[in-house]
């Protein structure tokens, strides 16, 4: 027995010292960082000079930050609202017995499979563009006058437009995935009730899917934290501020940006302070909103 444990940590050292090094101390370092004046990201402790809590105050002071918030608030609720309810009908859809299910599934999901650079780029060109996009031919054709579409009043609902249409396809496949798992004989005996379609969605599918729920919602809401590529692709030359979000302010804060080399290490580490106790704070109510019970599987 003793020769087992010995050989027990020996196998998890490893994975420990992994997890240490990889993990625990850059998230120790990155907190500690927020109280101090840090120039660089990489610059040595030793020139690290203590400020409290100036870091969360410049930030909070920044209109570029409270801006960047905004955005990011609106892609968390709009967005979401819409992706997850479009996910969550297209799942009950596929699941009900429709044909070409198969092919549906694949159709829907395939914008995951391509690069999110690639699907930007096609958005950017081949749809909004305001020339030869696809949605100003189609205006154009019934009679109306080409938008700017990648103009500052409709940059960044154009974005958010194009990131759901890439985001759609992977929550509706776990939302699939709880839905297969709830079992036939539920909704057979519904039916010889005589429930429709629409009354067994709503009164055993979206009770039993609490926990899928939980986890989509929380999956979304670390993506709407980390939103940088789209950010990117849309504005790749300079930082706007109808697309700026939280990521995109810390990248510049830490990195500097064009116009501006002044670096600031330790207002970035703050704003993914915030970002993290943000997670953890939606993380929190969303499950004391959806408690699970006794109707949850």
């Amino acid at each position: 027995m003793q020769k087992n444990r010995k050989m027990i940590v020996l196998f998890l050292l490893p994975t420990v010292f992994t997890l240490l090094i990889m993990y625990l101390y850059p998230v120790i370092r990155t907190v500690f960082m927020t109280f101090f004046e840090v120039g660089s990201a990489t610059s040595d402790i030793s020139t690290w000079k203590f400020n409290g809590i100036d870091n969360y105050i410049f930030i909070f002071k920044s209109p570029a930050f409270r801006t960047s918030m905004v955005n990011m608030i609106l892609i968390w609720l709009v967005g979401g609202v819409i992706t997850l309810v479009i996910a969550y009908v297209f799942a009950i859809m596929l699941t009900s017995g429709i044909r070409f299910k198969k092919f549906f599934r694949a159709a829907i999901y395939m914008p995951n499979i391509v690069s999110a650079v690639a699907l930007a780029t096609m958005w950017i060109q081949y749809v909004f563009n305001q020339d030869y996009g696809l949605l100003n031919n189609i205006i154009t054709f019934f009679g109306g006058d080409p938008v700017k579409w990648l103009g500052t009043d409709m940059k960044f609902w154009s974005m958010l437009i194009a990131f759901i249409f890439g985001a759609v396809g992977y929550y509706m496949l776990i939302f699939i995935s709880g839905i297969e798992k709830i079992p036939a004989d539920i909704y057979e005996a519904a039916t010889i009730d005589g429930a429709s379609k629409v009354q067994q969605a709503f009164k055993i599918t979206v009770p039993l899917m609490k926990g899928v729920t939980k986890t989509n919602f929380t999956f979304w809401t670390i993506n709407a934290a980390t939103f940088y590529l789209w950010s990117k692709m849309f504005s790749p030359v300079d930082t706007e501020t109808t697309t700026i979000v939280p990521v995109i302010y810390l990248y510049d804060t830490v990195f500097g940006s064009k116009g501006n080399t002044a670096r600031n290490a330790g207002a970035g580490a703050a704003v993914g302070v915030v970002l993290c106790i943000l997670i953890l704070v939606v993380y929190y109510l969303v499950n004391l909103l959806l408690k699970d019970d006794d109707v949850e599987l």
